[in-house]
């Protein structure tokens, strides 16, 4: 089943099942960061990417860097439901041996770039929208940032550079979920005006409820061509988002599920309410 027979209210559902039951099994961490970013990889794989499973290295492919890349799990289960990957590879990750690292790792199918190490995500995909151009192609590059890695100066050095360039065909999507590793964003480096602040380094910024599949949707369909400036999604979101005793609680940043939260967190998702798409 690829996302093109899933609505991305169903994708997200599965991701989520699919994040937590590997994080789970691999006694992993980073599930909450995991579970903010779902709607958007589900929209975005649903309805907003030009990609084909069977050929990851199709040029015309719009290009996807997760920079947040402690959210490893998330990306990998997107890329096996839409058809990158067999879901059984999902059993092998950190697990020694496996081609599935605890951070977004290269080599593994739909993955342009290891990431992890915070900061370089946005660098990486303006070099490849950079590329794009002066290739003439049509594809666009896609990057999901954590606020955390806002705090750090090589994101605003490669937001000058791609709007000196005038990148149209760069997309960034900030996961907002308000929290950072060590504390709450505004307690740690407070980023507000956030919109303001990439709209004085000349980019394009909106602001969006990053668990609305609806008004994301909106967002990317609207994106405008032909600007001659880059584009930043500023996404609302609650780390943790589906499974409530998780959510907006930085414990799920450090430890995984036992059995019996599993089975709570799976319980919950059984009955959410599907957003709408």
């Amino acid at each position: 089943m690829t996302a093109r027979t899933l609505s991305p209210s169903e994708l997200a559902r599965d991701i989520r099942r699919q994040t937590l039951t590997t994080i789970h099994r691999a006694k992993a961490s980073h599930v909450g960061s995991c579970l903010s970013m779902v709607d958007i990889l589900a929209v975005l794989y649903a309805r907003v990417l030009h990609f084909r499973p069977e050929q990851p290295d199709w040029p015309e492919r719009d290009r996807v860097i997760v920079s947040k890349g402690h959210a490893a799990a998330a990306l990998y289960a997107t890329l096996a439901l839409v058809g990158f990957f067999p879901e059984s590879w999902l059993s092998t990750y950190c697990q020694d041996g496996s081609r599935l690292g605890g951070h977004v790792s290269y080599g593994v199918p739909g993955v342009e770039a290891a990431t992890g190490a915070l900061g370089h995500g946005l660098s990486i995909a303006t070099g490849l929208s950079l590329a794009l151009k002066r290739d003439n192609s049509h594809a666009r590059s896609f990057v999901i940032l954590s606020d955390g890695e806002c705090d750090e100066g090589a994101t605003w050095e490669a937001a000058l550079f791609a709007s000196h360039h005038r990148l149209d065909n760069l997309i960034a999507i900030v996961d907002y979920n308000k929290i950072q590793s060590f504390g709450r964003v505004e307690d740690v480096m407070a980023l507000e005006p956030f919109a303001d602040k990439w709209r004085a380094f000349g980019w394009h910024a909106q602001e969006v409820d990053g668990h609305d599949h609806a008004s994301l949707l909106g967002v990317f369909e609207a994106l405008a061509v032909g600007s001659q400036k880059p584009t930043v999604i500023i996404a609302h979101t609650i780390k943790g988002k589906g499974v409530p005793f998780m959510e907006d609680d930085n414990l799920w940043h450090y430890k995984p599920p036992n059995d019996e939260q599993l089975t709570l967190a799976l319980r919950f998702l059984d009955h959410l309410e599907k957003p709408h798409a």
